[in-house]
């Protein structure tokens, strides 16, 4: 017997560590706050994890551009690699050149 609703635990939704709920109780309000506090100073300070979504985030614009895109996203990675390879054998070129 399978039904189409969806069962209600796959209806929650998960909320964010920095959200404050509110409590009658100033002390358990005072812990929920710090709480809130601590969490999103940790947010902000956990500089791997940020570098990793934004990672992630680039990735995922870059597949969607190439899937809607694939000769313009061809022009730009070979003019990526003409950049680089032209900085390259400028470094080289400058740090092999005779010294007077």
């Amino acid at each position: 017997m399978s039904s189409d609703k969806p069962r209600p635990d796959s209806l929650l939704v998960s909320l964010p560590r920095t959200l404050v709920p509110q409590f009658d109780d100033p002390v358990e309000q005072a812990r929920a706050e710090l709480k809130a506090a601590l969490a999103a100073i940790e947010e902000k300070a956990n500089v791997p994890r940020r570098l990793q979504r934004a990672s992630d985030r680039a990735v995922t614009k870059a597949r969607a551009f190439t899937q809607r895109n694939p000769s313009a996203a061809t022009v730009v990675v070979v003019g990526v690699a003409v950049v680089v390879g032209v900085a390259v054998w400028g470094a080289v070129r400058a740090y092999t050149a005779p010294r007077h």
